[in-house]
């Protein structure tokens, strides 16, 4: 049986929490679905019929979660970038991401099984990346100020018509 896969999918290995922590993602992100569960068989690492694996999508992205025991811990250092259309669509996915979890700024999150997310306006990443280095950083130093992003105000920090 061949299994087809992306070059690259991110890979989350949780302690026992891979199922829950999916199903969670899953009923968030529209376009999503899981796609395979593999289960520990006898003489392994996990319980005999507990989840290993699954493989799954949120937004037509590819992840996949491990139960991996408590010897993997989520870090800052890696996060979920997420370009959203809409501030609807921000404040949403920051609501529902960060219950139970961590808001902290920038637009970043952290999720109640410790997944650091980011949920930034898709013009966010245009106006940070203004080749007008003015323009640019006054659209850093605006976010800087934020929690949840705010497309209105990143896009008066652009234009210099928002107040400090």
């Amino acid at each position: 049986m061949s299994i087809s896969m992306p070059k690259i999918t991110p890979h989350l290995c949780f302690n026992d929490q891979a199922e829950e922590a999916v199903d969670f993602y899953v009923s968030i992100f529209k376009n999503s679905r899981v796609m395979n569960v593999t289960r520990y068989g006898q003489e392994e690492h996990g319980a005999e019929g507990q989840v290993r694996t699954v493989r799954f999508q949120i937004d037509g992205q590819e992840l996949i979660a491990t139960n991996g025991g408590p010897y993997f811990k989520f870090s800052d250092g890696i996060s979920l970038y997420v370009s959203c259309d809409t501030q609807e669509e921000v404040d949403y996915l920051w609501e529902k991401l960060s219950e139970g979890g961590e808001k902290q700024e920038c637009g970043w999150l952290k999720d109640k099984y410790g997944v650091t997310w980011e949920i930034t306006p898709r013009i966010a990443w245009e106006m940070v990346n203004d080749p007008d280095p003015e323009k640019s950083q006054r659209v850093v130093k605006a976010i800087y100020k934020m929690e949840k992003l705010d497309a209105e105000k990143i896009k008066q920090a652009s234009e210099g018509s928002l107040e400090n």
